[in-house]
């Protein structure tokens, strides 16, 4: 791949490994009735108040609410690096049952971010040289 190739396609593979992370989070660490069993417990691990903290973010839509605010900044100020984190922040918000502020921040997010992208490339001409033109009269 040339180097601008690459300079457009590393905010999507950033948002695929967000993705994998967020699916990490949800069936690695909150879901697992054996993960509840284990804080729930009289000593628990060092890890059960970070589960915790997570099970409280969604429960009072924090992650839902942090893509709304990345995504109104996104759209005020035309930064790819704020498109980009809105589309973070919704696939997370996804991921953890924020579905309907997650599913909106990512949606604009990424198309925020392709038309920034767009914006960024030089114009494409109509007509390469090597094409033939056609007359209407011969």
């Amino acid at each position: 791949m040339t180097s601008n190739r690459w300079r457009l396609a590393w905010p999507w593979l950033a948002l695929l490994l967000v993705a994998l992370l967020g699916a990490w989070l949800r069936y690695g660490v909150v879901e697992p009735g054996s993960m509840a069993q284990q804080c729930g417990a009289g000593h628990a691990p060092w890890w059960c108040p970070w589960r915790q903290r997570l099970v409280l973010g969604f429960l009072h839509n924090v992650y839902g609410i942090a893509a709304l605010i990345a995504t109104a900044l996104a759209l005020v100020w035309k930064r790819p690096w704020l498109a980009w984190l809105a589309a973070a922040l919704g696939i997370v918000a996804l991921q953890l049952y924020c579905f309907e502020s997650g599913a909106l921040a990512a949606l604009i997010g990424c198309l925020r971010l392709i038309r920034l992208q767009a914006d960024g490339l030089p114009p494409r001409r109509p007509h390469r040289h090597d094409q033939q033109q056609v007359h209407t009269q011969p």
